[in-house]
């Protein structure tokens, strides 16, 4: 087994014009199939630390006035859905996720085949 022979192959690959192949087209329909969780986990997630933290401002007097016990109940109330939020992200990336890939399941695994049997 030739290394130099299987490097400057894999060198003069990178560097060859690239058509429009069914690998490609693979690739192209796996990420549509993953970005909607991705940004929405993404989203979710940062929505979700914002709330903690304007939570943990109000309950800590650092918004508002600091010997208010309204404002106090007020910010534990919105760091609980916060820490709620927080942790249902990933059961809810995981739902999203499933839902995506159920979605393009049936085109994925058609042209999967077709590459498989080239």
């Amino acid at each position: 087994m030739d290394t130099d022979k299987i490097y400057a192959e894999r060198i003069a690959s990178e560097y060859a014009p690239k058509d429009a192949s069914k690998v490609v087209a693979l690739r192209k329909l796996d990420a549509r199939a993953k970005r909607p969780a991705t940004v929405f986990g993404y989203a979710f997630g940062i929505v979700s630390s914002l709330l903690l933290g304007v939570g943990m401002c109000l309950s800590m007097g650092v918004m508002g006035d600091a010997d208010s016990p309204a404002l106090f109940a007020l910010g534990v109330a919105v760091g609980v859905v916060g820490i709620a939020g927080a942790v249902v992200n990933y059961p809810l990336y995981r739902r999203v996720l499933e839902w995506g890939k159920q979605r393009y399941a049936s085109d994925i695994v058609l042209l999967a085949q077709e590459i498989s049997a080239s």
